[in-house]
């Protein structure tokens, strides 16, 4: 699996892989400690879908990097090719593809990303799952996480003992109407972050399994609050 196309914005020359069709727009140069937000959409969607969302959390200058999920479906890709249902794999085949789908991400990230540069993860469903996975496939790389309806894929992973001791900033979003998955595996996804993170657990009264404005506004706070980006003056 590869990743070979991206929508970026970022301030500083990047060692672009030469197979990846990246679509770039100029920064406006980002003090060195400043975070890089990659994004990950989900199931069928593609990397313009979540770039404007960084308007309403308080980052709309910050540099990001969105990338397209290396499976073609839908209107763009999916970083699972096997699911159970709705683009949803369950147990064993569900950590074998996150995993798969995180190394991909890692390659990408540290082909184009300086490593002095933070990385804060953000995605919506599959790609709400794959942001706060990153953190268990290297939690020294990737300084928090925020997560859109996502869910959790069992299993241990490298980095979970070294998340206890760290307890990086992670913010999980869902809504009380998803039905996109069990109740099961909302639970666990909060109590795994609870155990391994500073979780910032929301949920939106008869939400579905979308992105409220309430949302976002928690999210800037979450942003703010752990210094990702400048708190508003008016």
């Amino acid at each position: 699996m590869k990743i070979t196309k991206a929508l970026t914005r970022l301030s500083a020359p990047t060692a672009s892989d030469a197979t990846a069709s990246v679509t770039a727009t100029a920064g406006s140069g980002a003090a060195s400690d400043a975070p890089v937000f990659v994004l990950l959409h989900g199931w069928g969607s593609n990397e313009y879908d979540l770039p404007d969302l960084l308007d309403y959390c308080g980052a709309g200058s910050a540099d990001y990097a969105s990338l397209r999920a290396p499976i073609p479906y839908g209107m763009g890709g999916t970083w699972f090719g096997d699911w159970a249902h709705e683009g949803v794999p369950e147990g064993e085949s569900l950590t074998r593809q996150a995993g798969e789908a995180a190394a991909a991400i890692d390659e990408w990230v540290h082909a184009n990303i300086p490593d002095e540069r933070r990385v804060v993860t953000m995605g919506f469903s599959q790609g709400g799952l794959l942001a706060a996975h990153m953190l268990r496939f290297d939690p020294e790389r990737y300084a928090a996480a925020v997560s859109f309806s996502g869910w959790l894929a069992p299993g241990a992973m490298p980095g979970d003992d070294a998340l206890m001791a760290s307890r990086p900033p992670v913010f999980y979003g869902h809504g009380s109407a998803d039905d996109i998955f069990p109740k099961s595996d909302v639970a666990a996804m909060s109590a795994f972050w609870d155990a391994h993170a500073t979780l910032d657990e929301h949920v939106y009264p008869g939400m579905t399994h979308s992105i409220n404005m309430d949302e976002l506004r928690d999210v800037r706070s979450f942003l703010e609050s752990n210094g990702f980006v400048r708190p508003r003056i008016w």
